[in-house]
């Protein structure tokens, strides 16, 4: 009976018995509500449509759509109608409609006779792409010292276009290699931020690296200091190659001797997810099993080589995602540090990871959410000979 069974099911197949799926390229019953889609944006595929006719069973998932590259991308969306299986075929356009961003002041400086690209006189960049069209209009010659008015046209590959008016100065280099720029006599006394700042739903510390020397951080911990962020490592902007702090072995040991916690973080300019995978590794294969209180941050600061490296704000968004992600995935808490402008501006922190803020002013008008803030880099507390900063963890 079985082996009967087995033959009529096979004959049915052969026959053209199975489910047959009709191609189509217009219906009635479902309505394309988003044909034209942002890139990076999140869409799934019940975002784009509405289905009119209330019997049509949908049958394709509710996928996520690839918004990754600009172009057409091919939906195919199966339902099923009146016992009929449908194969719905339609293309959605992924967009780019964002205008690159000017970045930097537009009263700029360079020196005469410069072999630097006269465009990198600014900072741009853009959403999407990491190369961008520069075009300058009006007259200048970076052979002879002068102001110039220039027009900088910033264009992108979808040809959006950004136009900024840039006053530029071509000045003679100066002889002496000393530095001119006057020193900020103005200092922030720790016991002045314990004071004004203290309560108790927070935490009032410092961030340290080699700049801070060798730190007495029983002294530091009896003016009120409870927590230290210290540097790990630093990647050197030529060699690209990563060096450990060279007062991080004892700044941690001594640290946790005193009774602070600690989290620390790493200088990078990792341009890749790759090399930011490789960043994150480094950091947990250096700690050696270290235990530590607050997270390891992701620091990325290098806005001033901007156009030189040839990525985009999406790329250094998913850069610095895949590097707390990595420390996530070891055991460890991450965190994301930067500046108020740049956090308004190009990090999206779309998982959501801590922020430590950078914002040097008595109050900060940041409105993103942040756990812990710099408040200044011009701090003065016992235990350190110099300059420290001064942040405050909330809890």
């Amino acid at each position: 009976m079985k082996k009967i069974l087995v033959l009529i099911s096979f004959l049915l197949l052969l026959s053209g018995c199975s489910e047959k799926v009709y191609e189509i390229e217009e219906t009635e019953d479902i309505v394309i509500k988003e044909n034209e889609l942002f890139v990076y944006s999140d869409f799934y595929l019940k975002d784009i449509i509405e289905i009119k006719n209330k019997d049509v069973e949908l049958i394709s998932d509710n996928y996520k759509i690839d918004t990754d590259k600009l172009g057409s991308v091919p939906i195919d969306l199966i339902y099923k109608l009146d016992n009929k299986k449908y194969d719905y075929k339609f293309n959605v356009e992924v967009v780019d409609k964002e205008a690159p961003l000017v970045f930097s002041g537009t009263n700029r400086t360079m020196y005469k006779d410069s072999e630097d690209d006269v465009c990198n006189a600014i900072t741009f960049g853009d959403n999407y792409d990491g190369d961008l069209k520069c075009v300058i209009e009006g007259n200048y010659d970076i052979h002879k010292t002068g102001t110039y008015k220039l027009k900088y046209i910033i264009s992108d590959s979808s040809n959006n276009t950004r136009e900024v008016d840039v006053t530029l100065n071509v000045i003679e280099k100066p002889l002496s290699s000393g530095s001119s720029t006057p020193t900020n006599t103005k200092k922030t006394y720790f016991s002045d931020v314990y004071k004004n700042y203290k309560n108790d739903n927070n935490e009032i510390g410092i961030d340290v690296s080699k700049w801070q020397g060798s730190i007495d951080y029983e002294k530091a911990k009896a003016a009120g200091v409870s927590f230290v962020m210290m540097r790990i490592g630093v990647q050197g902007s030529q060699t690209r190659e990563l060096s450990i702090d060279a007062f991080y072995k004892e700044n941690i040991k001594k640290a946790h001797d005193a009774g602070l916690k600690v989290g620390i973080y790493l200088y990078s300019i990792a341009l890749t997810k790759e090399e930011a995978e490789e960043h994150a590794k480094w950091v947990i294969k250096t700690l050696e099993g270290e235990k530590l209180e607050l997270p390891i941050v992701f620091d990325w600061e290098n806005w001033s080589k901007w156009n030189t490296y040839k990525i985009s704000f999406h790329d250094i968004n998913e850069i610095a995602n895949t590097f707390m992600k990595t420390i996530k995935d070891n055991g460890y808490d991450s965190m994301l540090y930067s500046s108020k402008f740049y956090l308004e501006t190009i990090w999206t922190n779309k998982h959501n990871y801590p922020v430590w803020l950078a914002h040097y002013t008595s109050k900060t008008s940041y409105q993103g959410k942040y756990v812990m803030w710099q408040l200044c880099n011009n701090g003065r507390v016992d235990g350190i000979n110099g300059d420290v900063d001064i942040d405050i963890l909330y809890h």
